[in-house]
């Protein structure tokens, strides 16, 4: 029988069950309040902690009840007298079961970030190599939107430059519990080896993309945006579009002087909602770049900085000669490249978490 020695049955550790039960009472009769609609934002907000809560909560207790019943069985066949080994694996099935249907809770304990619990704006650059760079970046892109559906991750395309080979540029919203926790390891460098389809002569080419994470930021952060420090330009959204999306100039792009950070929004049919969206962009970008500036004026007395520089290659994905994606920073790897490129990067990412988590 394996060996499961006996404690407390309701050890939670730091894990307050009735804590997070009052919390989410309160925020329950807040839904009830007749004026609790009339604020949108502050709706979605509650309704975010709610979920947070439950999906916190619900996992935590049947995994204390699952663990309660394993304790049982120990105790119920302690008592025969016969020692049955059937009894003995049937304990260690349970043990088994119950270990590979919460490791994922487990490593939820790593995302213990600001931001971690929050959705996330995710944007990828094509680097240098033209339309073999572009098509790379479309790839990412759907490695990205296959990884959030395996994980009913709610994704949002919110504006894409295209070009023949596929994206210069796209940026995607993700909505969920743990969006940015999970995916802000992926910020970095892609690169890219295989024989590009693009090529006559079938050589081989090294192509790179830039990958950007960054949290969507809670409004009530104050980050100041001075109207001198901005210049917003409208354009005419591009792609299929809706009746209107293509014939008016609906898009907008903000510049920030300051910090050079550009943003802009295509997705939605009117000017002012896709200004809206662009500045919470901005904002978010904004929370990320302040917070970079300070862990750069800390670092002397840091002994490594834990944070991603944009710019780092951070993962290899090699097709020809051989297949193999390896992360450089974890020395994580894997030959099935097909099945990463369909979204299957979990491996990558809890080993980010960990590695991070122990630097």
């Amino acid at each position: 029988m394996s060996s499961l020695t006996k404690t407390p049955k309701q050890s939670g550790g730091d894990f307050d069950p009735e804590g997070l039960k009052s919390k989410l009472s309160e925020l329950e009769k807040q839904t009830l309040e007749p004026d609790f609609w009339g604020d949108k934002q502050k709706a979605d907000s509650v309704f975010s902690q709610i979920n947070a809560i439950k999906d916190t909560i619900n996992p935590f207790e049947k995994l204390l009840s699952d663990i309660a019943e394993v304790y049982d069985l120990i105790e119920l066949y302690e008592e025969e007298d016969d020692g049955n080994e059937e009894y003995a694996a049937e304990v260690d099935a349970k043990i088994l079961e119950i270990e590979a249907e919460y490791k994922p809770l487990k490593l939820k304990t790593l995302l213990n970030g600001k931001y971690d619990k929050g959705d996330m704006f995710l944007t990828i650059h094509a680097g240098a190599g033209g339309t073999e760079a572009c098509d790379w970046t479309s790839m990412l892109m759907r490695m990205y939107l296959r990884w959030c559906e395996r994980h009913r991750f709610k994704t949002e395309i919110l504006d894409t430059l295209e070009d023949e080979g596929g994206y210069k540029s796209v940026t995607i919203q993700v909505t969920g519990p743990y969006a940015f926790g999970y995916l802000k390891g992926e910020a970095g460098v892609h690169r890219l080896v295989r024989i590009s389809p693009f090529d006559s002569n079938a050589r081989r080419h090294t192509s790179f993309s830039s990958v950007y994470a960054s949290p969507v930021v809670d409004d009530n952060i104050d980050i100041e945006i001075k109207p001198e420090d901005i210049r917003i330009d409208t354009y005419r959204a591009g792609g299929a579009g809706g009746q209107h999306v293509n014939k008016t100039d609906s898009a907008v792009r903000i510049t920030h002087y300051p910090t050079g950070i550009v943003v802009q929004c295509q997705n939605e049919r009117s000017q002012i909602m896709n200004k809206d969206k662009c500045f919470k962009m901005l904002k978010s970008r904004l929370y990320d770049y302040y917070s970079e500036k300070l862990a750069e004026e800390h670092k002397a007395e840091a002994i490594e900085k834990k944070d991603i520089s944009w710019g780092s290659q951070i993962r290899s994905y090699v097709f020809q000669p051989y297949t193999m994606v390896k992360d450089a920073r974890t020395g994580e790897q894997t030959g099935n490249i097909q099945a990463v490129m369909d979204g299957d990067i979990d491996n990558f990412i809890e080993a980010y978490l960990r590695w991070n988590q122990e630097k």
